[in-house]
């Protein structure tokens, strides 16, 4: 009786939308957790915040110094084209956004108090947190919001996150309305437009509104580390705001160094010099079994995703694109390449922790029998050749050589073209990019809160990653349905429609969704971070000896 009076209390908080959640979640077909989430995605944080979410903090002692390792930022930083996890993770020292889309608690409000959208999902609206300072004292006002994203739709900008709002939200989409709320009038219906002002969007850091991209000479932002010096190519520290709107952070400090070789930052870190860096494969080999170290992890949507060309030889055939997919052992992969930190993709971006994602749709398995048959049927029942082309970075040199030895099985015989990361993406435009215009490809994609930025990024006929080439009408007016969906159940309705669409067509193979992790030492407590390389370090203490 417990819980039904529970269920009968929150019930109507919000509307028929937040009443589908809920029936949702009395039915077992949503964790308590991802209803909590979705509280957060409709604005409702008091309630968020009442079952515990994004509040209660431990007491825990002030002081000391938090030292990182991360690799070297690759061009300047300026959170208007930052692209680079070193640049994310020295950014989020500094800088803030509307929302936090925390790993563990979904979305939480920052410097916005509260959000709401109209009937439609075309218009959001956001209160902002009143009484927020930038570094150099000035006020933080809804000018200072819109001039923010109007910069990071600006196609004169420069800005990284162009891709991210194409078909979402334009030039002039952001109005002040006074000075502690703006609206988002979008390019049309999206019912999860919060993520994408969200630390999803890892540009979409709230700059003041006269910011000239000058971000390196004082590092100005809201956030709970203020500048103390930078250094280029070496490290940068931080000190603590004590004119945070929040609570304050518990460090004195935060040192970062910035590093050229990932084994030397393990060895910084084994002599005591560091209590943080980045995790690979590789370092959690080093430390595994190490007391005085421990690996933390957050499961995620990240993915390296495998196109198919659609539009060019041999993957024009839909059956040739399906065989490929169907010689790869995902479980095998997953327990060997990635050592069973990652779950098991079904060649969509519907990762299994999306809550919209339908699990009902059959996981698609090994068969090289069913491989070699769809071969035969496409006319070439001996194989064919053709080139990967990938980059060389994380585990995909190596995520490569499985596929190549997968493929073999049923004929198929790949040859590999490894190029450096900057070479890969070229100038990231069709026609001069590897990436975007190899046949064959293997691309890296961090975390997003909602598959959305996937969907329509990678596979929508405009989509500015299409490496694939997709041009699929049908899928793309099943995004239109997805993005005016207004609860979970019609969600999970035209997901499913989706996910089965992309299964029988196949322009990209996922077959798994990694965990991200940091290694960090055994002496620090606290240590947070996103999938997208944020590193939270306000609440990080060390345990006494």
């Amino acid at each position: 009786m417990t819980k039904r009076r529970d269920i009968d209390a929150v019930r109507n908080l919000s509307g028929d939308i937040w009443n589908v959640a809920v029936d949702e979640y009395q039915g077992g077909f949503l964790k308590r957790r991802d209803l909590l989430k979705y509280a957060a995605l409709l604005g409702l944080t008091g309630f968020a915040a009442s079952q515990g979410l994004g509040g209660a903090r431990a007491a825990t002692a002030a002081g000391g110094t938090v030292r990182v390792g991360l690799g070297q930022p690759t061009k300047a930083i300026d959170p208007v084209s930052v692209t680079d996890p070193a640049s994310i993770g020295v950014l989020s020292q500094v800088g803030e956004y509307l929302i936090l889309d925390d790993p563990k608690d979904g979305l939480q409000p920052k410097l916005a108090l509260s959000w709401e959208a109209n009937e439609t999902a075309s218009r959001w609206t956001f209160k902002l947190r009143p009484g927020v300072k930038f570094h150099d004292g000035r006020a933080v006002t809804a000018r200072d919001v819109v001039a923010s994203f109007e910069r990071l739709v600006d196609p004169a900008s420069g800005s990284s996150a162009l891709s991210a709002y194409k078909g979402i939200l334009s030039k002039d989409g952001a109005k002040l309305v006074d000075d502690e709320t703006v609206a988002f009038d979008l390019d049309g219906p999206n019912s999860n437009f919060p993520f994408y002002v969200s630390s999803d969007v890892y540009n979409a850091v709230i700059l003041p509104a006269d910011y000239a991209g000058d971000f390196e000479k004082n590092f100005n932002g809201t956030g709970p580390f203020k500048l103390e010096s930078f250094r280029p190519k070496q490290g940068a520290s931080f000190v603590r705001n004590e004119d945070y709107w929040g609570d304050k952070a518990l460090p004195d400090r935060v040192e970062i160094k910035f590093f050229d070789d990932e084994q030397a930052q393990v060895l910084a870190l084994q002599a005591g010099q560091l209590d943080v860096i980045p995790s690979t494969t590789r370092l959690e080999l080093a430390i595994e079994g190490n007391p005085n170290f421990k690996l933390l992890s957050v499961q995620a949507s990240s993915h390296d995703q495998v196109h198919l060309r659609t539009d060019q030889a041999p993957f024009t055939d839909k059956r040739v694109r399906r065989a490929l997919a169907l010689t790869l052992d995902r479980e095998a992969i997953v327990k060997g390449l990635l050592k069973g930190r990652a779950i098991v993709g079904n060649d969509t971006p519907f990762a299994p922790i999306f809550p919209s994602a339908d699990p009902s749709v059959p996981q698609r398995k090994q068969d090289i029998a069913e491989a070699k048959r769809l071969l035969g049927e496409a006319g070439v029942p001996n194989g064919f050749e053709v080139t990967l082309t990938t980059e060389r970075a994380y585990d995909i040199p190596d995520y490569a050589v499985i596929i190549q030895n997968f493929a073999r099985k049923a004929g198929i015989d790949i040859k590999l073209n490894v190029l450096p990361q900057d070479a890969y993406y070229g100038s990231a435009t069709f026609g001069s990019s590897p990436w975007l215009d190899s046949v064959l490809g293997i691309t890296d994609y961090g975390h997003r809160g909602t598959p959305d930025i996937f969907l329509n990024a990678t596979l929508k006929s405009s989509g500015a990653w299409n490496a694939a080439h997709f041009n699929n009408p049908a899928y793309d007016a099943l995004l239109l349905d997805y993005s005016k969906a207004r609860d979970l159940q019609a969600q999970r309705l035209v997901a499913g429609k989706i996910q089965t669409l992309l299964l029988d067509e196949t322009p990209a193979i996922i077959s798994y969704f990694s965990q991200y992790s940091r290694i960090v030492s055994s002496k620090v407590e606290g240590v947070r971070f996103t999938a997208i390389s944020h590193l939270l370090l306000d609440r990080v203490s060390f345990v006494q000896a």
